[in-house]
């Protein structure tokens, strides 16, 4: 038998990283739900007051951040469950795909996500409602002109996790 996720079974942390403290929310059973940046448009970004604090779930996720922003990670390895839609899902999904240092644009991950290219905005929004960022890479979702657009952290965190990775510079200034 399944048990149910409530916000009193949720966990936090706080980190520290390039683009400010990080909030990791986790299930009890150490899945991450959600990594998010400060100021994150749509999102919380400080813990609710049902979620108990304690950091020794999140040890591997502070490992793999650490080496992340080093430069010595490419991909992580952690065990996910965050909350979306079968739709949303899939297209998180997809983000997972999108290689450390390339970029898509918005229609090559609505194709990749199994979409009509009809659905294009709807995949944005999905992209925009990712509970995981820098994990599921939505900062490497890109304009059709190949503009950075849209990031709930606020493009100058997309572009400093672009150049990070070393993504196409010319692109990102």
């Amino acid at each position: 038998m399944t048990s149910q996720l409530t916000e009193e079974s949720l966990l936090h942390t706080t980190v520290d990283s390039p683009l400010g403290p990080l909030l990791l929310v986790a299930d009890q059973d150490g899945a991450l739900t959600a990594l998010l940046a400060p100021n994150t448009r749509g999102q919380r970004s400080a813990p609710d007051p049902d979620w108990r604090a304690d950091p020794a779930p999140f040890a591997a996720v502070t490992e793999q951040l650490t080496a992340y922003f080093d430069g010595s990670l490419q991909e992580f390895d952690l065990p996910l469950a965050p909350r979306g839609s079968e739709f949303r899902r899939r297209v998180w999904d997809a983000l997972d795909d999108v290689p450390y240092g390339e970029t898509v644009t918005y229609g090559e991950l609505t194709a990749a996500a199994g979409q009509r290219p009809s659905s294009v905005r709807a995949v944005a929004g999905a992209v925009g409602a990712n509970p995981l960022l820098i994990i599921r890479p939505c900062h490497r979702v890109i304009g059709a002109n190949g503009s950075l657009t849209g990031f709930a952290a606020g493009l100058d965190a997309k572009r400093l996790l672009l150049r990070l990775e070393a993504a196409d510079q010319t692109l990102f200034g």
